[in-house]
């Protein structure tokens, strides 16, 4: 899944460099208004759970942060973290499932099974690269195929370099 979530976000950061620059940033429907908003709404959001997952100690404090104000730096930063993710997943074992993790919620420590916070940061960047993905297509660029990772039978080629 930490691979599949690299390839999506690479696809998307692909087919968003072709909107200029203010049209990035012009309003859109969706929960944070643009799609580079919607961008540093992931990226951000992926910094509080992989710094859960590492047990890295920073807890809200990943939100003390300036948004990107331009694609690719975001893209450049959000790749990183897409590679401390698959890192993170590779260093697992079945065992690790069930282990726990804390997150620093608004209302204070919580502990957390690390198998779920894998599968909500997953399904948290599925959500929003949704809502990007239909930013897109009312921008007038096609919105790029993003599930066409698993199966042998019409994987893109594109998937190939996330699979070694």
């Amino acid at each position: 899944m930490a691979q599949n979530n690299a390839w999506a976000n690479n696809v998307l950061y692909s087919a968003c460099s072709a909107l200029s620059e203010p049209a990035l940033w012009a309003a859109r429907p969706g929960f944070f208004g643009s799609v580079g908003r919607t961008l540093n709404h992931i990226y951000e959001v992926d910094l509080f759970y992989l710094d859960a997952l590492e047990q890295g100690g920073k807890g809200r404090a990943v939100y003390a942060r300036e948004d990107y104000a331009t694609l690719p730096p975001l893209e450049q930063a959000q790749a990183k973290a897409d590679a401390r993710f698959i890192a993170f997943a590779k260093g697992m074992n079945a065992d690790d499932l069930h282990a726990t993790r804390v997150t620093e919620r608004p209302d204070g420590p919580r502990e957390e099974r690390l198998d779920w916070l894998v599968l909500h940061l997953v399904q948290h960047q599925v959500h929003h690269r949704g809502q990007v993905h239909c930013m897109l297509s009312a921008a007038g660029i096609d919105p790029p195929q993003l599930d066409d990772f698993y199966l042998e039978d019409g994987r893109v080629p594109s998937a190939a370099p996330f699979w070694e």
